[in-house]
Formats: C-alpha cells, structure tokens, sequence
C-alpha cells in the first residue's frame, strides 16, 4: 500500500508517524498506544484533562463550540432499569458524559457544560453518567469515500471513537437526558435535549418499526420522516433486519457521507436528500428508541488487504473452513489463530463494536434475544455472501475462467457465512431460546434475520444452502477446466430447518430484508413472513403479476418466478397497488414509492405504509394490514 498519508491524514489524537497501513500495524498501534486509544474500554475523564504531552496548566478552560458528533446519540439494549447510550467521536477527548433526569431540560448549553466538567456529580433535577472510550479497529476510509473537505488516494485508518454510557436507576417512562463531548481542546458540543427509557414491562403492548437495507439508498431519509409523521419517534424499538450500510468499515457511510445518506444520519435526524424538489433529512428515531439490529451481508468485511480498496476487500471473503486449512497448512507465525483467520476469511468487527449490545452468552451479538414489552424477539446470523449471477465472473455458481488455476481467488460461491442448519451451534441455540419460558408465555413471537425464507425478490434464490463444488479437471494433463457451484432446493436450511421449528414453537412473525421489496407469506402453521426492505430502491419481483424471471440458469432447484418455498404471496389487504389493468399487485418493488411497516402490539397487527416521492405533498397510505394471532 502506498503511503496512507500521501494525499490527507484523518486527525487523530496519537499522531502516529506515516508509513503503510496494514491489519497488524493498526491492531498493534490500538494495543500499545495511550489508554483512551486502545480499543480498551476505558472511562472518559468527568473533568477537561491534558491531552498526552500536554502541559496541564496550558489545557484551555472548556468552552462551547465543539465539531459535531460524528453522530447523534443511540440506544441500545434497554433493561428493567438502564439502558445504553452510544455516540461516536473523531478522537478520544477529554469529557464524554450523559446528563440525566428532568433537569436537564431547564439547563441551557451553557449550564450543561457546567454541569459535565464540574466537580458535582448530580445537581437539581439532574446527575453525570461518564462514558467509556474505546476506539474503534477496522475504520478506514479510501478513495471511493465521500468525506466532507477531504480526498484519498489509498486506504487511511480513520480513528473513530465509541462512548458507551450505562444509565442505571431508570424508572418508568420516559427520562429526559443530554450529551456533552470536550475534546482535546477543550472545545464542548452539547446536544439537544432527548429521552430514554427501561424496556416496556413483559405484559405491556409496543409499538416496533420493522425496517431493513438502508444501505445509502434515496428514498431512505424520506422513509424515516414519513415513519416520525406517522408514528413519531418515541417507540419501543427500531428493528433493522440487516444491510445497514454497503461496506461496513468505510466511517463515512455510517456517519457523516456527503451523499447525505448516512446509516446513522438518516435515523437521527442529519441525513440531506433532495428528491422531487423537497429536501429531506431523516427523522430523530435513535435518540429516543433503542436499535434491535440484524447482520445482513453488507456488514461482514471480506478479507485483508494492505492494497486492495475497500470495495474489493469487501466482495472477497472466502469460507471460514477455508482459511482454517491454510492455518492448518502454514501455521503462521507472529500472529494468534483467531485474527489471522479473520483476515484471510471474513469478519463483522465493525459492525460488533458498533453495536455491542444486544448479546447472548452464546452467540454475542451475532444472534440474541430479548423481551420487548409483550413481544419475544430472537434475532439470528443468517445471511451469505452475494455473488454475481455472470456466467463469466466469480460467481454464484462458477469461478472465473481466469482465476481457475488460482484457489487463492477463489469465491467458494454463494456461501453461508455462520451456519443455521440443524445441529449447528446456532440451531441448538434457537431450538432452546423457542421454547424457552420467556418465548412461550410471551403474547407474540419474532423472529429476525436477513435473508428471506419466502420471497418474492431476487436474492430470493438460489437456495440458502452450503454450494456444492465441482472441480473438473483435464483428465490428461490434470488441468482445472471448471469449477462450480449447486444449490439443491431440497437442502435450502431455512425452509428444511429453520421453518419447521418456527411452525413448531409458535412463531407468529418472521421479519427478513435483502431483495428490497414489500411481500408477506403466511404458511400453514400461521407463521406470518414479511419482507419491508423497499425502503430505498428495489431490485424488482419476479412473480407472474410482473412477468418477470431471476437471471438464474434453467435448472429444477432454480426457481426462477414466484417464492421458492412454494407459497403463494398475499395480496395487501387494505389499498394494494395495481397493475396496468387495474389488478391488485401482491408486493411493492418500486424506485419511486417506499414502504415501512409498524408492529403494534398492542392490536395485535402489523400495518405496512407506502409513500410516493414523487408527490412530496402526498399522503402516507395505509396499504396492508394483518393480524399476528
């Protein structure tokens, strides 16, 4: 890699000399450097400190006028009493606080930076919670990134700083609170005045915005301020069924993109999209309502490299059993198991300490569950790399002509990047957490995750199952000739495990994203299925309504039109949209129009709404609506 200087440097607050960046000179430097660059989790001075190599006596008094965050504050993981507040922060700083209680909305900013830096702890009405600092491994940016003021010639680390406040003692409701960052300078942003609140109580009814693929798409800041219009901003949880971004360790696309289409700037209020001549900015849902995320494909990074870009790093994981046989083979040394095989096969570390909360003791935060209110939610790792349908690419079913020769570039198709299928770590667990007490004497069960069972979209086939490989060879020089990839329908683990026990526990819903549209199922057991990921573009439907076919070679586990899973879609029960002819349409797949649903609990339904951008004085529509039970 060239020098990662060479064009701009990203402030940072150790000023490392320049040279190349590679996986173990940014995991080395985090490890050795000042204790609030660490990566270490360590707290955040209550009181403006000296910055390393700083006199003390020179460190300016804190003052207003701090940069703004690199994003609004967010809530995680809500308990009977507490709840997480998360914000990031280009370099460590000095003060990183959240002011609590009803007084802070009687304290102006002035006397809320008081109130941070001072040497009282709680004042009337209001006391200090102080953050932990832990900067973040994998954040980079690179020449394709959209930084505002700044340009890359190469791949640059970008230090990215997470605050992680516990506000413990919560009672019920809604409490107000603030934020207040100092940096090194002593320079103080303090934000507006937002709530939080300890998780609904296990018999209390919620209302949940079921969302997913937000991905910098152009609809999404329109979709987020219709979803404050219609159901405001104070909910019970925002659930994000994966593809949260498009290349999970590029900063930029989680905060602060010059598209205007951030993953946190839309959901808090900062995103700026002009379509049809209005303007829109996102809605400030995560400030007040805690985030349930999902992992999709787009936040597992493929593997290291200390000269591909970004993008390619990202389109390049290879299988976990893959790299375990080079270990295996090689045996490396300088270097501990577990980060070599996350660099030579994939891994979602950004996305992991981005969102380190939800977890369960077994599966972290890739697969989790929690009780919201009168709602059980377990949300699963089910997703696998996307791969080009080109019959002359590395792709879903062969490698490249070029590359055959060459395991090393390799795609191993398809793949499934954590196992699901019956008997794995991670069946074993939802076969468990289903028909756990806190499951079955909850009202409803959900469950989350990316790719879709029953679908109508593309990424709907083919089949969510291991690829099975076939490398032909010349039989007289033993030359590779092909390699490639089937997906027996028979084997797709979703429908072949997963479902079955969904059926069996009573699962009333199960919320998938990926092919960016609106479609639901329900199967015969009463497991409802819907997909509401057309929030940004969509990618089309391939049913008989359209006409249209998935680009997929003729083949019986290749199903090409309708849902592989063989259900038959369902038509929106209340202003579904039509067809030329005037004949109702059993999804929505559109550029133009975005849709979002709503759980309300507490009826018992789920409600799906469209919005035409194209009209920016249009009203939302109610265009589904169905019960759970």
């Amino acid at each position: 890699m060239t020098d990662p200087t060479a064009n701009e440097t990203l402030p940072t607050t150790e000023n490392p000399a320049p040279g190349s960046l590679s996986r173990r000179t940014v995991l080395g430097a985090l490890a050795g450097g000042a204790a609030v660059a660490t990566g270490v989790a360590v707290p955040a001075a209550p009181a403006v400190a000296a910055a390393p190599g700083t006199d003390p006596d020179d460190v300016p008094a804190p003052r207003l006028g701090g940069r703004p965050l690199l994003c609004e504050p967010y809530l995680l993981d809500p308990q009977a009493s507490t709840v997480y507040v998360v914000w990031h922060t280009e370099e460590a700083g000095t003060a990183q606080v959240v002011l609590v209680g009803a007084g802070v909305t009687t304290l102006d900013d002035q006397q809320a930076l008081d109130a941070a830096t001072g040497s009282r702890r709680n004042g009337p009405g209001w006391r200090r919670i102080t953050a932990t600092t832990k900067r973040l491994t994998r954040t980079r940016e690179d020449s394709a990134s959209a930084v505002p003021g700044r340009s890359f010639s190469a791949v640059v680390d970008r230090p990215v700083h997470r605050q992680l406040a516990l506000v413990d003692k919560l009672p019920a409701g809604r409490t107000p609170y603030r934020v207040v960052s100092v940096d090194h300078a002593g320079r103080a942003t303090v934000t507006a005045v937002y709530t939080l609140a300890p998780v609904a109580p296990r018999k209390q009814a919620v209302k949940l915005l079921l969302t997913s693929d937000h991905q910098l798409k152009n609809m999404t800041p329109a979709n987020l301020e219709k979803v404050a219009e219609t159901v405001g901003v104070r909910l019970d949880g925002v659930l994000v069924a994966g593809d949260l971004v498009n290349v999970p360790d590029r900063a930029s696309e989680w905060f602060d993109s010059t598209t205007g289409l951030a993953f946190f700037a839309g959901l808090t209020g900062r995103a700026s999209k002009t379509l049809h001549g209005r303007t829109w900015r996102g809605a400030p849902l995560l400030q007040h309502t805690p985030i349930y995320p999902a992992i999709g494909n787009h936040e597992v990074m493929g593997r290291w490299s200390d000269t591909a870009g970004l993008d390619s790093q990202f389109n390049d994981p290879q299988p976990l059993e893959v790299a375990r046989r080079k270990w295996r083979d090689s045996r490396p040394s300088g270097v501990d198991e577990a980060t070599w095989l996350a660099e030579q096969s994939w891994d979602v570390t950004t996305y992991e300490e981005m969102f380190p909360y939800p977890s369960s003791p077994n599966g972290g935060q890739r697969w989790w569950a929690r009780t919201i209110g009168d709602v059980h939610l377990v949300t699963l790792f089910a997703t696998q790399i996307w791969r080009s349908a080109s019959p002359t690419a590395r792709g879903k079913f062969q490698e490249a002509p070029a590359d055959l020769e060459n395991a090393e570039k390799w795609g191993y198709g398809q793949f499934i990047f954590e196992p699901v299928k019956r008997g794995s770590r991670q069946y074993k667990w939802l076969e468990r957490e289903l028909a756990s007490p806190a499951a079955q004497r909850a009202r409803y069960r959900v469950v989350m995750y990316h790719h879709p069972g029953h679908g109508l979209g593309d990424n709907s086939a083919p089949p969510f199952t291991d690829p099975v490989q076939t490398v032909t060879r010349d039989p007289l020089t033993g030359k590779v000739t092909a390699v490639t990839y089937d997906y027996p329908l028979a084997d797709d683990h979703i429908l072949r495990d997963l479902e079955p026990l969904f059926s069996a526990n009573g699962v009333h819903l199960v919320h998938n994203g990926h092919s960016h549209l609106w479609n639901r199922f329900r199967n015969a057991a009463g497991v409802n299925w819907l997909e509401t990921s057309n929030v940004g573009n969509s990618y089309g439907a391939y049913d008989v309504s359209s006409g249209a076919s998935r680009n997929l070679p003729e083949d019986p586990d290749h199903i090409r039109q309708g849902d592989p899973g063989g259900l038959a879609p369902i038509v929106p029960t209340v202003a579904p949209l039509t067809d030329a002819a005037g004949k109702p349409l059993p999804y929505v797949a559109s550029n133009d129009i975005t849709v979002f649903s709503v759980l309300d609990s507490g009826a018992g339904v789920v409600r799906s709404y469209r919005f035409d951008t194209r009209d920016p004085g249009s009203a939302v529509v109610l265009f589904d609506e169905f019960p759970l039970a």
